[in-house]
């Protein structure tokens, strides 16, 4: 190992799915020595037996070898010289606390957290580890966990770094020089105002996987549904003094209350034919209900905006009915079926 890449930071990745393990990835390609730690025996195992696997759109595969363990593994962690230094959580939100909970105890003093998840995960991940190593981050990649131990690439995506105060510290610098490993990464002053707008993407999200179609024929079918979500989010975040960042095609403003309609609707046309150039059609949300049959992060990544909507006597009928749908569908109490869309239509019109 030359003595450029002896010095390059070791990274803990916890959550090695679509993008912890794309992350991982490319950190370990840069030449980052890198530990995936990860629930998943199977993938663990595929992750330490062949490499972490990326599958590029030619269907071309690439390997790089990379440590991975399960939590109860931990027993095995070298001595570190303190503890972890840099942790990537990656994990769904519904796993933030178990996670957190399970890094806190072997964080370094001076390590930090940067939470590359969806959702406002950062509140819990301060909770446990203090808001000093506590970094925040927004990320949006299309890449998807197609087997143990191989990721289909999601191609080029954003990723926005900074501290919780909004400052650009030198390690939010740092970190964001070691992720353009993986691509675009930045540094900005207003993460939070990425997060609510992926926030009110996410949404819209969630509800085109109540139906089985791609996302852009969701929006393309009901653009004053997809408006009327995203609003109620961007309200919330506007009664917290949350200002909305754009990100990839979202155009934030096209959501305000007083946006010109055309305008509007040629953003979403706009973002419905950039969402048909990416390799990945459908959400995480939808490949956990109808391909994995487990319970999806919707709930807790909603959880918050929620929350914050009942402290400030915000009326938000359309998540409301989206989370609920949700729930159903894990329990098997219904079907993806193009009347769950009508619902969050109806709900999100007062009728």
């Amino acid at each position: 190992m030359s003595g450029t890449a002896a010095q390059r930071r070791a990274y803990t990745v916890v959550g090695g799915g679509a993008i912890g393990g794309t992350i991982a990835f490319h950190l370990a390609k840069a030449g980052h020595p890198v530990l995936v730690v990860d629930q998943d025996t199977e993938h663990v195992g595929a992750i330490s037996d062949q490499g972490l696997g990326i599958r590029r759109p030619d269907g071309r595969v690439e390997r790089q070898p990379v440590r991975a363990i399960t939590p109860d593994g931990a027993d095995a962690l070298p001595a570190t010289g303190g503890g972890l230094g840099a942790v990537v959580l990656a994990v769904k939100a519904q796993a933030t606390d178990p996670a957190v909970r399970w890094i806190a105890p072997r964080l370094a003093e001076d390590g930090f957290v940067v939470s590359l998840q969806n959702g406002l995960c950062e509140e819990q991940i301060a909770a446990e580890v203090g808001e000093r190593r506590t970094v925040t981050a927004f990320v949006n990649l299309f890449a998807d966990l197609v087997a143990p131990g191989l990721i289909a690439d999601g191609g080029a995506g954003a990723l926005v770094v900074g501290e919780l105060d909004g400052r650009v510290s030198p390690r939010v610098e740092r970190l964001v020089t070691d992720l353009r490993a993986w691509g675009p990464a930045v540094a900005h002053p207003n993460v939070a105002g990425h997060l609510w707008s992926k926030q009110s993407y996410s949404v819209v999200g969630a509800t085109s996987a109540l139906v089985d179609v791609p996302i852009h024929e969701t929006i393309e079918a009901h653009p004053d549904m997809t408006v009327a979500l995203a609003r109620e989010v961007y309200a919330v975040g506007a009664a917290i003094g949350v200002h909305p960042e754009s990100f990839d095609h979202w155009e934030a403003g096209a959501f305000a209350v007083d946006a010109h309609l055309p305008y509007t609707r040629q953003v979403l046309a706009d973002f419905c034919g950039w969402l048909r150039t990416q390799p990945k059609n459908k959400t995480g949300i939808w490949r956990d209900l109808a391909v994995r049959k487990r319970p999806t992060e919707v709930p807790a990544m909603l959880a918050p905006v929620l929350r914050l909507a009942d402290d400030h006597g915000i009326n938000c009928p359309g998540i409301r009915t989206v989370v609920r749908l949700i729930g159903e569908l894990e329990r098997g109490e219904r079907r993806m079926d193009e009347s769950n869309v009508t619902e969050v239509e109806r709900a999100v019109s007062g009728r």
